[in-house]
C-alpha cells in the first residue's frame, strides 16, 4: 500500500508513521512536506502523524488544516483513497473538516503519556478487520488535548451509523462515550488519539497495533 507521511513543522512522530508504514506496508513510504501542493503519484495511504504541529498556536491543528498539502489530502479523501491521521493527525482531521468534532484539554489537564486499553467497537471497516469485534488492545497515548467533544446530534449519528471504532476501556481523557477513534461516513478516513503506529514490535511493548495496519492491507486487496 503506497504510503505517503505527511510532515508538518513540530511534528514529532512522523519517524515512528514511516517506520510502521515501512515495516507493515510499504517499504517505499515516504515524507511529504506540508507545503507540497500534491501527493506522490500512486499514493493509497495518506498518514498524518502526532506531534505538535505549529507549536498548537491557535488550536491543535488548527494551522496545519490550512497547509497546502490539505487540499490534496481532502481530494485523495474525495476519491476514496484511505487516510488515517494519530494523535495530532486526529486533531487535524477534525480541524479540517474531514472528520466530525473536536479534541480539547484533557479532563484533567495534565498530559497523558502512558498505555491504555481500546476496545474495537466495529470490524467492518478497512482500519480494523483484522480484529475481532469487542477485542481489547493496549497501545500508548501521548497528549495533552485527546478529550472528544461533539454536539449531541452528531455524537448519536457517530453511535449509530458505527462510526465509532475504538473506545477507551478506562477514559483517560474525558472523551464522549470514551471516544478514542472514529471513522468517517465512508470509512476511509480513520482519526485516533492512541498511537497504533508505536504498538508494531515486541520490543515496544505491545503489538496490538499491527492489527490496523494487516487490516489496510487485507482491505486494499478485497477492493
Amino acid at each position: 500500500m503506497k504510503t505517503a507521511v505527511i510532515q508538518f513543522p513540530g511534528s514529532n512522530c512522523d519517524g515512528d508513521a514511516l517506520h510502521a508504514a515501512q515495516l507493515l506496508l510499504d517499504k517505499g513510504a515516504q515524507f511529504v512536506w506540508h507545503t507540497e501542493a500534491g501527493l506522490p503519484q500512486g499514493t493509497e495511504l495518506v498518514f498524518l502523524p502526532g506531534g505538535f504541529s505549529y507549536g498548537d498556536h491557535l488550536r491543535s491543528g488548527a494551522i496545519a488544516a490550512r497547509s497546502p498539502i490539505m487540499q490534496a489530502v481532502k481530494a485523495h479523501a474525495e476519491r476514496g483513497g484511505f487516510v488515517l491521521g494519530v494523535c495530532n493527525g486526529f486533531q487535524v482531521l477534525t480541524e479540517s473538516g474531514l472528520l466530525p468534532g473536536a479534541l480539547s484539554r484533557n479532563r484533567d489537564l495534565h498530559f497523558l503519556c502512558r498505555p491504555v486499553h481500546l476496545r474495537v467497537e466495529n470490524t467492518g471497516t478497512a482500519f480494523t478487520g483484522a480484529y475481532t469485534k469487542g477485542q481489547v488492545i493496549e497501545v500508548p497515548i501521548a497528549h495533552g488535548e485527546g478529550n472528544y467533544y461533539a454536539d449531541p446530534e452528531t455524537v448519536a449519528r457517530l453511535e449509530g451509523e458505527g462510526q465509532v471504532v475504538f473506545r477507551y476501556v478506562d477514559n483517560p481523557n474525558g472523551s464522549l462515550n470514551d471516544i478514542a477513534g472514529i471513522v468517517s461516513e465512508r470509512g476511509n478516513v480513520l482519526g485516533m488519539m492512541p498511537h497504533p503506529e508505536r504498538a508494531v514490535e515486541a520490543l515496544l511493548g505491545s503489538e496490538d497495533g499491527r492489527g490496523l495496519f494487516d487490516s489496510l492491507k487485507g482491505a486494499l486487496v478485497s477492493r
